[in-house]
C-alpha cells in the first residue's frame, strides 16, 4: 500500500467537490456514480472532535474495514469500487497525501440508522438495564452483570445523528416506521449474522467483539450494501479475551486511553476539544495498531 504522511488532519483535496466532513471521514464527488472517502487520523470523544490526530489511525482502519469487506462478501456486498485511486483523483500531489487512507466508492442511498449488535452488556446498554430489565425494548434475563456475555447478540438500532449531536436509541418497531418493515427486517438480520461471524473469528485472534455498528446503503436497484466502515476499533468494542472479566469495564482497543485522561481534565466536553499529549496519541495509536495486526495476522 502506497504510503502517505504521518498524520492527516484534513484531507483538503481542491481538484474534487468535498460532499461531507464527518467526525473522521472526508467525502468527495468523483462523478454522479462514485465518492472518495479519506478517512483521517481525526478522532472524536464525548462527540467532540479533538483538534490531535492520531498517527496512523486513517490508515489502520482502511485496512480493517478493508479485511471485512472481503471476508464478509458471502453476506453482503460492499460499497467498493473497481475504479482507482488514480481514476478517481488524477492529481498526483493530492493522491500523494491521502493514497493510503483513501477509498473509492460507489454513490449510494444510505439508510437513517445505524444498526448497532451486542453481544455483552456494557456501555448505554449496561445503563438502560439497570434502569429497566431490558435494552431498546429487549427484555433481558435477570442478574445479569457489567461486560456480562447476553444469551444471544440483540440488535438494538440507532438513528444518525450530526456531528456534535447524539445518536437516539430507538425500537425495532420504530425502525420500521423510519425505512420499512421488510428493510428493517432485512437489516436486523444481516447485522446479526455479521456480528455472529465477525465475533467468531476474532475470538479466534485472541479478541472479543462486545459490540459493533454497521452501516447500509441502496444502490440504483434497491439492493442492501454495507457502507462506512466495518468491525473497525471505531465502530466496535475491541477486548482482549485474557484480560476480559464481568463485572469490570474491560480496557478496550481503541480511545479509551484518551477518553479516561480527557476524564481527569476540567473540560465540560464541548468543543474546541484540549490538545492532546504525544505519549497518550502514540498508546491510542499503537492499541489500534495491535487490533489490526491479530485481526489480519499482518
Amino acid at each position: 500500500m502506497t504510503s502517505s504522511p504521518a498524520t492527516l488532519l484534513k484531507a483538503d483535496i481542491q481538484s474534487l467537490k468535498l460532499i461531507h466532513t464527518g467526525k473522521v471521514r472526508d467525502m468527495y464527488e468523483i462523478d454522479a456514480d462514485h465518492i472518495l472517502i479519506v478517512t483521517t487520523d481525526r478522532l472524536s470523544a464525548f462527540d467532540v472532535v479533538l483538534p490531535t490526530p492520531v498517527p496512523g489511525k486513517g490508515e489502520i482502519l482502511n485496512q480493517v474495514s478493508d479485511f471485512w469487506f472481503k471476508k464478509m462478501a458471502h453476506i453482503i456486498p460492499s460499497q467498493t469500487s473497481s475504479m482507482t485511486l488514480e481514476q478517481a483523483l488524477p492529481n498526483a500531489e493530492e493522491r500523494a497525501r491521502v493514497a493510503s487512507r483513501a477509498l473509492v466508492v460507489k454513490r449510494l442511498k444510505p439508510l437513517p440508522i445505524e444498526a448497532i449488535v451486542r453481544g455483552y452488556l456494557i456501555g448505554s446498554g449496561w445503563k438502560e438495564y439497570q434502569a429497566s430489565g431490558a435494552v431498546c425494548g429487549i427484555p433481558l434475563p435477570q442478574g445479569l452483570r457489567l461486560a456480562d456475555k447476553l444469551p444471544e447478540p440483540i440488535f438494538t438500532p440507532s438513528t444518525k445523528a450530526d456531528v456534535g449531536a447524539h445518536d437516539e436509541n430507538i425500537d425495532f418497531d420504530r425502525m420500521c416506521v423510519l425505512i420499512g418493515d421488510e428493510l428493517a427486517t432485512q437489516v436486523r438480520d444481516v447485522s446479526l449474522r455479521l456480528y455472529k461471524e465477525a465475533a467468531e473469528y476474532a475470538l479466534s485472534r485472541g479478541i472479543i467483539i462486545a459490540d459493533t455498528k454497521f452501516e447500509f446503503g441502496l444502490d440504483a436497484d434497491g439492493k442492501l450494501v454495507q457502507i462506512d466502515e466495518s468491525l473497525t476499533p471505531d465502530s466496535s468494542r475491541f477486548w482482549d479475551v485474557d484480560s476480559y472479566a464481568p463485572e469490570t469495564s474491560p480496557p478496550s482497543f481503541d480511545k479509551q486511553i484518551i477518553r479516561d485522561w480527557l476524564e481527569t481534565l476540567d473540560w465540560d466536553k464541548t468543543a474546541p476539544g484540549p490538545e492532546i499529549p504525544a505519549d497518550i496519541m502514540q498508546k491510542t495509536a499503537d492499541k489500534y495498531r495491535e487490533a489490526l495486526t491479530r485481526l489480519t495476522a499482518q
